[in-house]
């Protein structure tokens, strides 16, 4: 019986547009921007792949204390990330502080795709780094909810 490693060439897989070179993203570099599916204060930042097309996204989410995200889902399952602050995520149709739980910075999330649920920044600022695979879509549970007066938005 052998007991040499067995090794498989594995082709290399085809890049995301603009990907086919190596990327570094350094803090001072993210520019941030509103969304207009978010809260005024609320802003985002892509980082890589673009939100509004099928394929893999990288994005920040900066909250300013005391904003609030009410109920909502999205369609794709995501993986968010607290970069700083502490992240307060709870889940359901309905806002409801006693079901907030609250992740500090290196804390990992799954969300899968479809599940109400909503944030708060109640300590404090807070950056989250969302990766997931696109469109990003964004629905309100209530529609009046929504900062463009509608449910559902996607990135544009």
């Amino acid at each position: 019986m052998s007991t040499a490693p067995v090794t498989t060439a594995v082709p290399p897989r085809p890049h995301q547009p603009g990907q086919e070179r190596f990327l570094t993203i350094r803090p001072e570099d993210v520019v941030w921007k509103s969304f207009p599916a978010y809260p005024a204060a609320a802003r985002i930042a892509v980082l890589v792949g673009d939100p509004s097309r099928p394929g893999p996204y990288a994005i920040r989410v900066r909250l300013p204390a005391g904003t609030r995200m009410p109920p909502h889902r999205h369609p794709e399952d995501r993986l968010y990330t607290v970069i700083s602050g502490v992240f307060y995520i709870g889940r359901g149709e309905v806002f409801d502080e006693n079901k907030l739980e609250a992740f500090a910075p290196g804390s990992l999330i799954v969300l899968p795709g479809g599940q109400p649920h909503f944030h708060w920044a109640k300590s404090g600022d807070y950056v989250t780094q969302v990766i997931a695979i696109g469109p990003l879509g964004l629905d309100y549970v209530d529609p009046a909810d929504s900062p463009q007066g509608m449910g559902a938005a996607v990135a544009k």
